[in-house]
């Protein structure tokens, strides 16, 4: 069976056998010959040593070739909707044109062999809802929907002349876009993030900080008041979810971590002693492995950020790993399309980031898995809690993703050689990547 790229993936009535592989399973050490079957959605039995023959279920049967077998990849920080659309396009055009660039992306991230990817803000639940149905390929996706900003905040990107929503003003176009959200005080912080919860988010953005891509705020400002910040983990509580935060410095991650919230984006122009801080409070450090040339600004002053944020990168990383911070991986790449093909460069410097290929691999599958798991019962692609007829909880199931374990989600790639000893084979995804399966379904077969 071959599937190219614009075909409809389909998922076979009966199972997959995959023989003669060598498993790297999302967690171990090593890398062990064995077979795995598909049944389904999941992952039916992981099995090691001489492979079984071909049963009557099987319908399908791929020879690996003594290929190496690894989970799905994902990221913990893309924006499918931004991704492949330029802000001019994005401006100028209906609103259809994201949704359209944004299921083109989507198709182009599962073929790099991302089959999961947490969104951090985008208008997503519609192209959630198409590809988690079969109707339109693409990975996983674990929405925020809009961003949550303050008014000069990292997402505001409405005009210096417009006045604010808050004083009378219109929406910006990020927002009409759902790209964003303004809000100030606790009542509209809490009535944004019900907003996104109410369109699906599985975890809620807020921007703590300035950014490289925002207009008005400098990277050392402070978003969000204290209380602002605890209105949103309330309300993100109240739904047995999560707040992320946007923020580069060590002042705004303080904030933050004193409010409650349970991941840090970014992170890169932290101190020591705010990554030890981090590891006191159990926070997530959701990085990016940046070099100045992922993003290019027009402008001196956004170009002078981005480069101040790239110099952070490998002390944030060594770090986190000194301190025992639990590290997620993403890329942030948006707004322009001639760099979307990134995500998988970005994701072989984990190599020398954390210490080793094996490192690497391990944070962008089953590592960026046990992040997912934050968004509890908001998360999509797990059971929910289910109660007791005398009206106890019981803790919800998890369908695991990033391993290679019976009763896992069936998502993995057939890699030619072996990306735990070199990362980098994960950088040509066309060449290299001769198999992908996600949800069960073959996406490419080049065998």
């Amino acid at each position: 069976m071959t599937v190219t790229v614009g075909e409809t993936a389909e998922r076979p009535e009966a199972g997959i056998l995959i023989r003669n592989a060598r498993i790297f399973d999302g967690l171990s050490d090593e890398v062990r010959p064995g077979h795995v079957r598909i049944d389904g959605r999941k992952i039916a039995h992981v099995g090691h040593g001489e492979p079984p023959p071909p049963t009557e279920s099987d319908h399908i049967v791929i020879d690996a070739g003594g290929r190496t077998l690894i989970p799905g990849l994902s990221d913990a920080h893309a924006h499918v909707m931004l991704t492949g659309s330029s802000p001019t396009a994005l401006l100028a055009s209906g609103a259809g044109l994201g949704y359209l660039t944004g299921a083109a992306e989507a198709e182009a991230m599962l073929l790099r062999g991302f089959t999961t990817i947490r969104d951090m803000a985008g208008d997503t639940g519609e192209l959630k809802r198409l590809i988690d149905a079969g109707r339109l390929r693409g990975p996983r996706i674990y929405p925020s929907q809009a961003g949550i900003s303050q008014t000069a905040g990292h997402g505001d990107f409405g005009m210096i002349y417009e006045s604010p929503t808050v004083l009378g003003g219109t929406p910006s176009r990020a927002e009409e876009l759902g790209v964003m959200r303004v809000a100030n005080g606790r009542p509209q912080v809490l009535a944004a993030v019900r907003e996104q919860l109410k369109k699906g988010a599985s975890q809620i953005k807020l921007m703590a900080g300035g950014g490289a891509a925002s207009l008005y705020d400098p990277l050392d400002v402070l978003q969000f008041t204290a209380d602002e910040m605890r209105a949103a983990v309330e309300a993100a509580t109240d739904w047995g979810t999560y707040v992320a935060v946007h923020v580069y410095t060590g002042p705004g991650i303080r904030r933050a971590l004193e409010s409650g919230v349970t991941v840090i984006e970014h992170g890169q122009l932290a101190t020591e002693d705010d990554i030890k801080r981090m590891a006191d409070h159990g926070a997530w450090l959701s990085t990016q492995p940046f070099v100045e040339d992922d993003h290019t600004y027009a402008d001196p002053i956004l170009a002078e950020k981005n480069r101040r944020i790239c110099t952070g990168v490998e002390r944030t990383f060594a770090w986190a790993l000194e301190h025992g911070v639990n590290i997620a991986f993403g890329t942030d790449l948006l707004l322009d399309p001639s760099k979307s093909g990134r995500q998988s460069e970005m994701l072989t410097r984990l190599a020398s980031l954390c210490g080793s290929s094996l490192a690497g691999l391990r944070v962008a599958t089953s590592g960026n898995a046990e992040l997912f798991r934050l968004s509890g019962n908001r998360d999509p692609y797990q059971s929910p809690t289910l109660t007791e007829s005398d009206g106890a909880a019981r803790p919800p199931h998890h369908n695991r993703l990033g391993v290679l374990a019976e009763g896992a989600w069936a998502d993995m790639l057939l890699v030619d050689g072996d990306p735990t000893r070199d990362l980098g084979l994960l950088g040509d995804p066309d060449s290299n990547l001769r198999l992908i399966i996600k949800d069960g379904r073959v996406h490419k077969n080049t065998l």
